[in-house]
Protein backbone atom coordinates (compact mmCIF):
# COMPACT_ATOMS: atom_id res chain seq x y z
CA UNK A 1 0.00 0.00 0.00
CA UNK A 2 1.21 3.39 -0.94
CA UNK A 3 2.57 5.69 1.41
CA UNK A 4 3.64 9.40 1.97
CA UNK A 5 7.24 10.94 1.93
CA UNK A 6 8.34 11.67 5.04
CA UNK A 7 11.64 14.19 5.44
CA UNK A 8 13.14 14.00 8.58
CA UNK A 9 15.26 16.47 10.17
CA UNK A 10 17.19 16.34 13.24
CA UNK A 11 17.60 13.89 16.26
CA UNK A 12 17.34 10.15 16.23
CA UNK A 13 13.97 10.86 18.12
CA UNK A 14 12.66 12.40 15.00
CA UNK A 15 13.36 9.62 12.93
CA UNK A 16 11.81 7.44 15.32
CA UNK A 17 8.70 9.35 14.93
CA UNK A 18 8.98 9.97 11.32
CA UNK A 19 8.47 5.99 11.12
CA UNK A 20 5.59 6.23 13.40
CA UNK A 21 3.92 8.62 11.07
CA UNK A 22 4.49 6.47 8.39
CA UNK A 23 2.00 3.99 9.27
CA UNK A 24 -0.29 5.86 10.56
CA UNK A 25 -0.36 7.66 7.20
CA UNK A 26 -0.31 4.52 5.02
CA UNK A 27 -2.14 4.90 1.65
CA UNK A 28 -1.74 8.96 1.55
CA UNK A 29 0.63 8.71 -1.53
CA UNK A 30 0.04 12.42 -2.28
CA UNK A 31 1.62 13.51 1.32
CA UNK A 32 4.75 14.91 2.60
CA UNK A 33 5.79 14.84 5.83
CA UNK A 34 8.15 17.62 7.08
CA UNK A 35 9.14 16.43 10.63
CA UNK A 36 11.36 19.79 11.62
CA UNK A 37 14.04 20.55 14.20
CA UNK A 38 14.59 23.81 15.86
CA UNK A 39 17.75 23.07 17.80
CA UNK A 40 19.56 25.63 16.19
CA UNK A 41 18.57 28.88 13.53
CA UNK A 42 20.40 26.58 10.71
CA UNK A 43 18.53 23.47 11.25
CA UNK A 44 15.01 25.52 10.85
CA UNK A 45 16.54 27.13 7.74
CA UNK A 46 17.20 23.85 6.36
CA UNK A 47 13.68 22.76 6.98
CA UNK A 48 12.45 25.89 4.83
CA UNK A 49 14.63 24.86 1.83
CA UNK A 50 13.46 21.44 2.51
CA UNK A 51 9.69 22.55 1.90
CA UNK A 52 10.52 24.47 -0.69
CA UNK A 53 12.38 21.97 -2.75
CA UNK A 54 9.70 19.14 -1.82
CA UNK A 55 7.22 21.72 -3.22
CA UNK A 56 8.93 22.26 -6.64
CA UNK A 57 9.31 18.09 -6.85
CA UNK A 58 5.61 17.53 -6.15
CA UNK A 59 3.52 20.87 -7.02
CA UNK A 60 0.22 18.73 -6.82
CA UNK A 61 0.86 17.05 -3.32
CA UNK A 62 -0.26 17.91 0.05
CA UNK A 63 2.50 19.35 2.87
CA UNK A 64 2.05 19.34 6.55
CA UNK A 65 4.93 20.07 8.66
CA UNK A 66 5.61 18.86 12.06
CA UNK A 67 8.48 18.77 14.95
CA UNK A 68 10.04 20.78 17.18
CA UNK A 69 10.02 24.10 14.93
CA UNK A 70 6.00 23.79 13.58
CA UNK A 71 5.39 23.52 17.78
CA UNK A 72 7.70 26.38 18.70
CA UNK A 73 7.43 28.83 15.62
CA UNK A 74 4.40 28.16 13.71
CA UNK A 75 3.89 31.14 12.41
CA UNK A 76 7.11 30.64 10.32
CA UNK A 77 5.90 27.69 8.05
CA UNK A 78 2.58 28.82 8.19
CA UNK A 79 3.46 31.72 6.03
CA UNK A 80 4.87 29.66 3.53
CA UNK A 81 2.35 29.79 0.64
CA UNK A 82 4.40 26.05 -0.02
CA UNK A 83 2.87 24.70 3.23
CA UNK A 84 -0.66 23.56 3.37
CA UNK A 85 -0.82 22.72 7.56
CA UNK A 86 1.45 23.05 10.24
CA UNK A 87 0.89 20.11 13.05
CA UNK A 88 2.27 20.38 16.49
CA UNK A 89 4.15 17.81 18.05
CA UNK A 90 1.30 15.76 20.21
CA UNK A 91 -1.23 16.26 16.81
CA UNK A 92 1.50 14.26 14.59
CA UNK A 93 0.79 10.91 16.73
CA UNK A 94 -2.92 11.70 15.82
CA UNK A 95 -3.89 9.27 12.66
CA UNK A 96 -6.50 11.77 11.55
CA UNK A 97 -4.01 14.66 11.26
CA UNK A 98 -2.77 12.92 7.61
CA UNK A 99 -6.43 12.34 6.44
CA UNK A 100 -7.63 14.77 3.33
CA UNK A 101 -9.75 17.42 4.74
CA UNK A 102 -12.76 15.33 2.62
CA UNK A 103 -12.23 12.46 5.19
CA UNK A 104 -11.72 14.61 8.53
CA UNK A 105 -14.34 15.18 10.78
CA UNK A 106 -15.63 18.81 10.28
CA UNK A 107 -13.54 21.14 12.36
CA UNK A 108 -11.65 18.54 14.05
CA UNK A 109 -7.86 19.87 12.53
CA UNK A 110 -6.96 23.38 11.31
CA UNK A 111 -9.72 25.44 13.00
CA UNK A 112 -8.69 25.73 16.26
CA UNK A 113 -5.53 28.31 17.92
CA UNK A 114 -3.15 26.19 19.64
CA UNK A 115 -3.57 27.44 23.81
CA UNK A 116 -0.57 29.38 25.07
CA UNK A 117 2.35 28.69 27.89
CA UNK A 118 4.97 31.09 26.70
CA UNK A 119 6.28 30.36 23.30
CA UNK A 120 3.11 29.08 21.82
CA UNK A 121 1.94 32.48 23.04
CA UNK A 122 4.20 34.45 21.15
CA UNK A 123 3.47 32.21 17.89
CA UNK A 124 -0.41 32.96 18.40
CA UNK A 125 -0.54 36.59 18.72
CA UNK A 126 1.45 36.59 15.08
CA UNK A 127 -0.82 33.52 13.86
CA UNK A 128 -4.16 35.50 14.61
CA UNK A 129 -2.12 38.74 13.19
CA UNK A 130 -1.52 37.64 10.06
CA UNK A 131 -4.63 35.63 9.78
CA UNK A 132 -3.45 32.08 9.58
CA UNK A 133 -4.58 30.29 12.49
CA UNK A 134 -6.43 28.34 10.16
CA UNK A 135 -3.50 26.04 8.87
CA UNK A 136 -2.19 25.76 11.95
CA UNK A 137 -2.82 23.08 14.87
CA UNK A 138 -0.56 23.27 17.52
CA UNK A 139 -1.96 22.93 20.95
CA UNK A 140 0.09 23.41 24.48
CA UNK A 141 2.99 21.08 24.85
CA UNK A 142 3.25 21.98 28.17
CA UNK A 143 0.39 20.41 29.53
CA UNK A 144 0.69 17.17 27.96
CA UNK A 145 1.14 14.59 30.72
CA UNK A 146 0.59 11.36 29.39
CA UNK A 147 2.97 8.78 27.13
CA UNK A 148 0.99 8.12 23.96
CA UNK A 149 1.35 4.86 22.78
CA UNK A 150 3.71 5.79 19.56
CA UNK A 151 6.53 6.16 22.06
CA UNK A 152 6.62 2.73 22.36
CA UNK A 153 6.44 1.66 18.50
CA UNK A 154 8.30 3.65 16.28
CA UNK A 155 11.26 2.42 14.29
CA UNK A 156 13.65 3.34 11.88
CA UNK A 157 13.96 1.50 8.39
CA UNK A 158 17.30 0.83 9.05
CA UNK A 159 19.58 -1.97 10.24
CA UNK A 160 19.47 -0.61 13.54
CA UNK A 161 15.47 0.18 15.53
CA UNK A 162 15.59 3.62 17.47
CA UNK A 163 12.97 2.79 20.26
CA UNK A 164 11.63 6.12 22.10
CA UNK A 165 11.63 5.50 25.77
CA UNK A 166 11.32 9.04 26.91
CA UNK A 167 10.19 12.52 25.58
CA UNK A 168 10.27 15.97 26.93
CA UNK A 169 12.88 17.70 29.20
CA UNK A 170 12.27 19.30 32.74
CA UNK A 171 15.91 21.08 32.24
CA UNK A 172 15.90 24.48 31.14
CA UNK A 173 19.31 25.16 29.61
CA UNK A 174 19.56 29.11 28.87
CA UNK A 175 20.25 28.22 25.09
CA UNK A 176 17.71 25.29 24.19
CA UNK A 177 14.02 25.97 22.69
CA UNK A 178 13.90 21.62 22.77
CA UNK A 179 11.97 21.98 25.96
CA UNK A 180 8.73 24.44 24.31
CA UNK A 181 9.02 21.69 21.41
CA UNK A 182 9.01 18.65 23.71
CA UNK A 183 6.91 19.63 26.65
CA UNK A 184 7.90 18.19 30.16
CA UNK A 185 9.43 14.84 30.43
CA UNK A 186 6.95 11.54 30.41
CA UNK A 187 8.22 8.00 30.29
CA UNK A 188 6.82 5.16 28.49
CA UNK A 189 5.94 2.20 30.93
CA UNK A 190 8.52 -0.83 30.72
CA UNK A 191 6.31 -3.04 29.79
CA UNK A 192 5.38 -1.29 26.82
CA UNK A 193 9.12 -1.01 25.80
CA UNK A 194 9.98 -4.14 26.42
CA UNK A 195 6.76 -5.28 24.31
CA UNK A 196 8.16 -3.01 21.75
CA UNK A 197 11.31 -4.49 21.70
CA UNK A 198 10.09 -8.22 21.34
CA UNK A 199 8.80 -7.30 17.86
CA UNK A 200 11.67 -5.57 17.08
CA UNK A 201 13.82 -8.30 17.60
CA UNK A 202 10.78 -10.97 15.97
CA UNK A 203 11.22 -8.17 13.04
CA UNK A 204 14.88 -9.79 12.34
CA UNK A 205 16.42 -5.91 14.16
CA UNK A 206 19.77 -6.79 16.19
CA UNK A 207 20.19 -3.79 17.45
CA UNK A 208 17.79 -1.34 19.23
CA UNK A 209 19.07 2.45 20.21
CA UNK A 210 17.17 3.97 23.17
CA UNK A 211 15.85 7.11 22.21
CA UNK A 212 14.43 10.26 24.21
CA UNK A 213 15.05 14.18 24.82
CA UNK A 214 16.47 13.67 27.76
CA UNK A 215 16.90 9.77 28.19
CA UNK A 216 18.34 9.59 31.53
CA UNK A 217 16.03 11.68 33.01
CA UNK A 218 13.83 8.33 32.21
CA UNK A 219 11.24 7.14 35.45
CA UNK A 220 10.19 9.72 38.06
CA UNK A 221 7.10 9.85 36.45
CA UNK A 222 6.00 6.42 36.58
CA UNK A 223 5.18 4.01 39.18
CA UNK A 224 8.14 3.52 41.92
CA UNK A 225 9.94 6.03 39.78
CA UNK A 226 12.15 2.87 38.01
CA UNK A 227 15.40 5.03 36.92
CA UNK A 228 17.09 4.35 33.33
CA UNK A 229 19.36 1.80 34.34
CA UNK A 230 16.56 -0.29 35.85
CA UNK A 231 14.99 -0.17 32.57
CA UNK A 232 17.68 -1.54 30.58
CA UNK A 233 18.14 -4.28 32.78
CA UNK A 234 14.32 -5.07 32.43
CA UNK A 235 14.88 -4.78 28.45
CA UNK A 236 18.13 -7.17 28.30
CA UNK A 237 16.01 -10.09 30.73
CA UNK A 238 12.88 -9.73 29.22
CA UNK A 239 14.32 -9.85 25.25
CA UNK A 240 17.27 -12.33 25.89
CA UNK A 241 17.09 -12.42 22.09
CA UNK A 242 18.02 -8.85 21.34
CA UNK A 243 21.93 -9.09 20.38
CA UNK A 244 22.92 -5.37 21.23
CA UNK A 245 21.42 -1.84 22.83
CA UNK A 246 23.02 1.22 22.44
CA UNK A 247 22.00 4.31 23.79
CA UNK A 248 21.07 8.05 21.95
CA UNK A 249 23.10 11.12 23.73
CA UNK A 250 22.66 11.08 27.35
CA UNK A 251 23.55 13.25 30.55
CA UNK A 252 26.80 12.51 32.16
CA UNK A 253 25.38 13.94 35.52
CA UNK A 254 22.32 11.22 35.17
CA UNK A 255 24.88 8.07 35.13
CA UNK A 256 24.22 6.97 38.15
CA UNK A 257 25.58 3.57 39.96
CA UNK A 258 23.20 1.42 38.22
CA UNK A 259 23.56 2.94 34.31
CA UNK A 260 27.49 2.78 35.20
CA UNK A 261 27.61 -1.12 35.87
CA UNK A 262 25.51 -1.24 32.56
CA UNK A 263 27.56 0.79 30.32
CA UNK A 264 31.09 -0.09 32.05
CA UNK A 265 30.38 -4.17 32.25
CA UNK A 266 27.31 -5.17 29.90
CA UNK A 267 28.51 -7.18 26.97
CA UNK A 268 25.29 -6.66 25.43
CA UNK A 269 25.90 -2.89 25.98
CA UNK A 270 27.12 -0.96 23.47
CA UNK A 271 30.91 0.34 24.08
CA UNK A 272 29.54 3.34 22.49
CA UNK A 273 28.75 6.45 24.81
CA UNK A 274 27.68 9.97 23.49
CA UNK A 275 27.66 12.69 26.39
CA UNK A 276 25.82 16.14 26.12
CA UNK A 277 28.24 18.39 27.12
CA UNK A 278 28.14 21.39 25.68
CA UNK A 279 31.03 22.88 26.62
CA UNK A 280 34.67 22.70 28.38
CA UNK A 281 34.51 25.89 30.73
CA UNK A 282 32.77 26.21 33.86
CA UNK A 283 31.73 29.71 33.62
CA UNK A 284 30.13 29.30 30.51
CA UNK A 285 28.51 25.95 31.78
CA UNK A 286 27.23 27.91 35.05
CA UNK A 287 25.54 30.50 32.23
CA UNK A 288 24.61 27.74 30.13
CA UNK A 289 22.53 26.15 33.11
CA UNK A 290 23.96 22.80 32.45
CA UNK A 291 24.00 20.67 35.68
CA UNK A 292 27.85 19.56 35.94
CA UNK A 293 31.17 21.17 35.68
CA UNK A 294 34.48 20.54 33.55
CA UNK A 295 35.96 18.53 36.11
CA UNK A 296 32.54 16.07 36.37
CA UNK A 297 33.00 15.70 32.17
CA UNK A 298 36.39 14.38 32.78
CA UNK A 299 36.31 12.29 35.47
CA UNK A 300 33.05 10.01 33.88
CA UNK A 301 35.18 9.81 30.81
CA UNK A 302 38.07 8.50 32.57
CA UNK A 303 35.99 5.83 35.18
CA UNK A 304 34.07 4.36 32.14
CA UNK A 305 37.11 4.28 29.83
CA UNK A 306 39.00 2.15 33.09
CA UNK A 307 36.34 0.13 33.71
CA UNK A 308 35.96 -0.57 29.77
CA UNK A 309 39.32 0.63 27.74
CA UNK A 310 37.48 -0.13 24.41
CA UNK A 311 34.26 2.34 24.41
CA UNK A 312 34.14 5.14 22.46
CA UNK A 313 32.76 8.49 23.52
CA UNK A 314 31.02 11.16 21.63
CA UNK A 315 29.63 14.92 22.63
CA UNK A 316 27.84 17.78 21.68
CA UNK A 317 29.93 20.69 22.18
CA UNK A 318 28.36 24.70 21.25
CA UNK A 319 30.76 27.17 19.73
CA UNK A 320 30.78 30.63 20.24
CA UNK A 321 28.02 30.64 23.31
CA UNK A 322 27.43 34.01 24.69
CA UNK A 323 30.48 35.68 26.37
CA UNK A 324 32.72 32.93 25.76
CA UNK A 325 36.23 34.60 25.20
CA UNK A 326 39.03 33.31 24.19
CA UNK A 327 40.19 31.29 27.33
CA UNK A 328 36.94 29.63 27.52
CA UNK A 329 37.06 28.78 24.02
CA UNK A 330 40.36 26.88 24.94
CA UNK A 331 38.95 25.23 27.54
CA UNK A 332 36.28 23.45 25.51
CA UNK A 333 38.89 23.02 22.90
CA UNK A 334 41.03 20.85 24.95
CA UNK A 335 38.07 18.71 26.23
CA UNK A 336 38.34 16.92 23.17
CA UNK A 337 41.59 15.34 24.03
CA UNK A 338 41.08 15.41 27.42
CA UNK A 339 37.46 13.46 26.51
CA UNK A 340 39.45 11.22 23.82
CA UNK A 341 36.12 12.33 21.82
CA UNK A 342 36.03 10.69 18.69
CA UNK A 343 32.41 10.76 18.00
CA UNK A 344 31.98 15.17 18.15
CA UNK A 345 28.75 16.71 17.00
CA UNK A 346 29.70 20.44 16.97
CA UNK A 347 26.78 23.29 17.37
CA UNK A 348 27.94 27.12 16.29
CA UNK A 349 25.89 29.08 18.92
CA UNK A 350 22.77 30.85 17.30
CA UNK A 351 20.02 32.80 19.27
CA UNK A 352 16.98 31.12 19.65
CA UNK A 353 13.98 33.70 20.53
CA UNK A 354 12.90 33.34 24.09
CA UNK A 355 15.58 31.92 25.62
CA UNK A 356 18.24 33.35 27.98
CA UNK A 357 20.65 33.06 26.57
CA UNK A 358 19.36 35.09 23.04
CA UNK A 359 19.62 38.55 25.44
CA UNK A 360 23.11 37.64 26.91
CA UNK A 361 25.95 39.50 25.28
CA UNK A 362 26.70 37.96 22.43
CA UNK A 363 30.06 36.44 20.76
CA UNK A 364 29.97 37.66 16.52
CA UNK A 365 29.45 35.40 13.68
CA UNK A 366 33.02 34.94 12.63
CA UNK A 367 34.55 34.21 15.65
CA UNK A 368 31.67 31.38 16.06
CA UNK A 369 32.34 30.21 12.70
CA UNK A 370 36.16 29.61 13.19
CA UNK A 371 35.73 28.00 16.29
CA UNK A 372 33.64 25.89 15.36
CA UNK A 373 35.84 25.11 11.94
CA UNK A 374 38.81 24.37 15.03
CA UNK A 375 36.22 22.12 16.80
CA UNK A 376 35.82 20.08 14.10
CA UNK A 377 38.78 19.97 13.33
CA UNK A 378 40.10 18.75 16.25
CA UNK A 379 37.48 15.93 16.55
CA UNK A 380 38.52 14.92 12.99
CA UNK A 381 42.27 14.60 13.79
CA UNK A 382 41.01 12.53 17.16
CA UNK A 383 38.64 10.66 15.26
CA UNK A 384 41.50 9.95 12.39
CA UNK A 385 43.93 8.57 15.44
CA UNK A 386 41.20 6.19 16.79
CA UNK A 387 39.78 4.32 13.39
CA UNK A 388 43.68 4.03 12.46
CA UNK A 389 44.15 2.30 15.57
CA UNK A 390 41.44 0.00 14.56
CA UNK A 391 43.06 -1.38 11.64
CA UNK A 392 44.17 -5.29 12.02
CA UNK A 393 41.77 -5.84 14.69
CA UNK A 394 38.66 -7.96 14.81
CA UNK A 395 35.43 -6.04 14.89
CA UNK A 396 31.89 -6.70 14.77
CA UNK A 397 29.53 -5.72 12.66
CA UNK A 398 26.30 -4.66 12.11
CA UNK A 399 25.60 -4.55 8.30
CA UNK A 400 22.96 -1.79 6.86
CA UNK A 401 20.35 -3.48 4.34
CA UNK A 402 22.43 -2.32 1.17
CA UNK A 403 25.19 -4.84 2.44
CA UNK A 404 28.22 -2.73 2.12
CA UNK A 405 28.39 -0.64 5.45
CA UNK A 406 27.65 -0.96 8.90
CA UNK A 407 28.77 0.16 12.48
CA UNK A 408 30.58 -1.51 14.54
CA UNK A 409 30.26 -2.12 18.37
CA UNK A 410 32.15 1.22 19.33
CA UNK A 411 30.24 3.05 16.61
CA UNK A 412 32.74 3.50 14.04
CA UNK A 413 31.72 3.22 10.27
CA UNK A 414 33.06 0.00 8.36
CA UNK A 415 32.73 -0.19 4.73
CA UNK A 416 33.22 -4.15 3.48
CA UNK A 417 35.40 -5.07 0.18
CA UNK A 418 32.29 -7.58 -0.33
CA UNK A 419 28.37 -7.58 -0.42
CA UNK A 420 27.36 -9.14 3.32
CA UNK A 421 23.92 -10.28 4.23
CA UNK A 422 21.83 -7.33 5.38
CA UNK A 423 20.72 -6.86 8.92
CA UNK A 424 23.45 -9.30 10.52
CA UNK A 425 26.18 -9.54 12.60
CA UNK A 426 29.47 -10.25 11.13
CA UNK A 427 33.04 -10.59 12.79
CA UNK A 428 35.35 -8.65 10.14
CA UNK A 429 39.07 -7.66 9.91
CA UNK A 430 39.68 -4.53 9.58
CA UNK A 431 42.24 -3.55 6.58
CA UNK A 432 42.37 -0.20 6.13
CA UNK A 433 40.88 3.21 6.24
CA UNK A 434 39.41 4.96 3.55
CA UNK A 435 37.20 8.74 3.58
CA UNK A 436 36.67 8.33 7.45
CA UNK A 437 36.18 4.76 7.11
CA UNK A 438 37.22 1.63 8.37
CA UNK A 439 37.43 -1.20 5.08
CA UNK A 440 36.87 -4.28 6.25
CA UNK A 441 36.63 -8.30 5.11
CA UNK A 442 34.93 -11.28 6.91
CA UNK A 443 37.16 -12.77 9.18
CA UNK A 444 38.19 -16.08 8.75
Amino acid sequence: MAGPDIITMGCRLNIAESEAIRDMAQGQDDLIVVNSCAVTAEAVRQTRQAIRRARRERPDARILVTGCAAQTEPQTFAAMAEVDGVIGNREKMEAETYLPSSQRELGSLFSTPHEGSEMPALADAALRVAGMTEKVKVSDIMAVRDTAPHMASAFSDHARAFLEVQNGCDHRCTFCIIPYGRGNSRSVPAGAVIEKAKELVDAGYQEIVLTGVDVTSYGPDLPGSPSLGLLIERILKGVPDLPRLRLSSIDSVEIDERLFDLIAHEPRMMPHLHLSLQAGDDMILKRMKRRHGRADAIAIVQRVKAARPDISIGADIIAGFPTEDDAMFAGSLALIDECDIVHGHIFPYSPRIGTPAARMPQVDRATIKARAARLRDACATRRDGWLRSLIGSTQSVLVERNGLTGHAENFAPVRFASAQPPSSIVRATITGLEKDALIAQEAA
